[in-house]
């Protein structure tokens, strides 16, 4: 039986990729903080199904301590400062985080389990503003436009460099964006599947709050960015299963994992208040408070590769995946509405 370690386990990606891994039978660990593995996350569910080993990934004792517990056969570096927006804010713990929490994880494998084959979840953000580039694959060079990026960027080539140094066994998956009914609040994708639902249920003033303590939707209206902004967006089960099929593979190679396919986030809102018979343009604005200092371009990946050596496929469409998206939201507030609460 296969041991696995997962990094980031209570995010949306750690926890559809331990249900994975359960399925094909590995014993599944995961790093985490323990206060973030007492109060609800993505993989609240899962207790008693998977061992948590508890640690914060910026401390090299406790990533060394968890490989040496773990034994692992395979590791998912998927612990992340997630929200590129909020890295602006966060620089310094986005850089902890996202570049040297890597190296450090990458240290503990080279003394204590070299044997072990490692996933490292790169991103998309990396490109950034890419000129004369209309699609993005493995060779496409790197101009980020943000914190997370940068860390990001440092994180992937230390990848490389480990990998060809001492002839370990890590991988990176660049995935572009991906979605699903698990993202938290602060995501885009989930504020538009939010507002689609108050919309839908006629929650005029939302029960949650964005990050300035306002209501999401409030007095009908969900306030965006840029609504000008465009991203290959997937469906994070696909993706996650990408990165199993990435660590399956004979040698150690990174890959694009992306649909190919361009949206605005004005053709997401239309998505999602069309999947329940609302006009958006009606119950969205956009408001430049909210833009980022930069915008990366219009990234668009080609993933030709994975898609050729891996045998993988995206199965889930833009629409269908907005649609349960938005599904899941009304589940979740229609109880607040028969309550009466809202």
């Amino acid at each position: 039986m296969k041991r696995a370690l997962i990094t980031g386990i209570t995010g949306q990606d750690g926890s559809l990729l331990a249900e994975l891994l359960l399925d094909k039978g590995y014993t599944v660990f995961g790093l985490a903080r323990q206060e973030s593995w007492y109060r609800p996350n993505c993989a609240s569910h899962l207790a008693g199904k998977v061992e948590i080993i508890f640690g914060d990934v910026t401390e090299g004792v406790d990533i060394a301590n968890a490989v040496q517990e773990a034994a692992p056969d395979e590791i998912y570096n998927l612990a992340s400062q997630s929200r590129p927006g909020e890295s602006w804010a966060r620089a310094p713990e986005t850089l902890m985080v996202n570049g040297l929490a890597a190296i450090r994880l990458f240290e503990a494998v080279r003394h204590n389990r070299p044997a072990a084959r490692v996933y490292h979840a790169s991103s998309s953000e990396m490109f950034g503003r890419q000129c004369g580039s209309d699609r993005q694959d493995e060779n496409t060079s790197f101009n980020p436009v943000n914190p997370y990026a940068a860390a990001k960027v440092y994180a992937h080539h230390m990848a490389s460099i480990y990998r060809d140094s001492y002839k370990l066994y890590i991988t990176s998956g660049i995935l572009f964006n991906h979605e699903s009914e698990r993202r938290p609040l602060h995501f885009l994708t989930q504020k538009v599947a939010y507002g689609a639902a108050c919309a839908s249920l006629g929650i005029v003033n939302s029960p949650d709050r964005n990050e300035r303590g306002r209501p999401i939707v409030e007095g009908g209206r969900l306030a965006l960015g840029n609504l000008e902004i465009a991203r290959d967006w997937g469906y994070a089960p696909d993706f996650v299963r990408a990165m199993w099929m990435i660590l399956q593979q004979e040698e150690p190679e990174d890959f694009v994992i992306g649909t190919g396919q361009l949206h605005t986030l004005k053709q997401l809102c239309e998505a999602a208040y069309q999947s329940v018979g609302c006009d958006w343009q009606r119950c969205v604005f956009s408001d430049p408070v909210l833009f980022r200092p930069l915008e990366p371009g219009h990234i668009l990946a080609d993933p030709s590769k994975a898609m050729d050596l891996l045998g993988w496929r995206p199965t889930v469409s833009f629409e269908e995946m907005v649609r349960r998206m938005v599904q899941a939201q009304i589940a979740h507030l229609r109880p607040l509405v028969d309550s009466g609460d809202v």
